[in-house]
């Protein structure tokens, strides 16, 4: 049986990493299969990524890392991570998780005849993805991974059709930091609606205690920065500060990701 329905770009790279829960990777699998060429799109997908691995290896981007990493000045002190700077974001996105287009793919993720409203599929929802850089190869950290100070980690959103978005980070200290927009920007990103995208800068955490937590805030319109960042230091030092969502207005979806610190 074949399927008029082509799975898009974005699809196809959750597909590939093993991104989505295992009831729909299973589904989408499935879907995949019944296209003319689903699964030979999919194979061309994983044959760029380990391309591209072999060209730019997790140990010698992490080497790199430390070497351009050991160079840097001392961070203002606004900043309780240290942005790594030296971290290209070309590598940033080849090393620290691959997203690979085959050529000819479209960077919308939408094949002809597609619209936004595809990235709604259900169950799918806007998340946060970090990966720490490690020796052998990049490591996803999960909500509640153990980190420690002195770990350069990526973060990347998912925006699943959202338009606009923040992303602030609270730790143990009570610090608040904005990582996109750019410190200054009033407004919240244009997000790129398709993919896994990764910020510009990684980052090394600080010696902060307990818990760094990132939080993803999103919209399918322009929204202004402050009143994410006031409620993200309205929420700072309180116990719950690791979990409890930011008061926030219901038409602002978000979604966090929390590291647990060790000594």
């Amino acid at each position: 049986m074949t399927s008029a329905h082509r799975t898009p770009d974005w699809l196809l790279e959750r597909i590939a990493q093993g991104e989505l829960p295992p009831a729909e990777l299973a589904a989408a699998r499935a879907r995949l299969a019944e296209e003319p060429d689903g699964l030979a799109r999919l194979a061309a997908l994983e044959a760029d990524t380990r391309a591209t691995l072999e060209r730019l290896p997790p140990a010698r981007v992490a080497r790199e890392v430390e070497a351009r990493a050991s160079r840097l000045e001392s961070p203002r002190p606004f900043f309780r991570l240290s942005p790594a700077w030296g971290l290209v974001p070309a590598l940033a996105a080849a090393a620290l998780f691959v997203v690979v287009r085959p050529a000819g793919q479209v960077d919308s993720g939408l094949a002809p005849g597609d619209t936004q409203d595809v990235t709604r599929i259900k169950g799918l929802a806007p998340q946060l993805v970090i990966h720490r850089q490690a020796a052998a190869r990049p490591e996803r950290l999960a909500d509640g991974a153990a980190a420690g100070a002195g770990d350069v980690v990526q973060v990347a959103y998912v925006a699943a059709g959202r338009s606009h978005g923040v992303i602030v980070s609270v730790d143990g200290n009570g610090a608040v930091t904005l990582h996109a927009p750019e410190e200054g920007d009033t407004q919240a990103m244009p997000l790129a609606p398709s993919g896994t995208q990764a910020l510009s800068r990684a980052y090394e955490l600080d010696a902060a205690p307990h818990f760094e937590r990132f939080i993803f805030v999103a919209s399918d319109a322009p929204f202004e920065v402050a009143p994410v960042l006031a409620a993200a230091r309205a929420l700072s030092g309180k116990p719950d500060a690791s979990s409890a969502p930011l008061s926030l207005p219901g038409n602002l979806t978000q979604v966090s990701l929390t590291l647990e610190k060790h000594e």
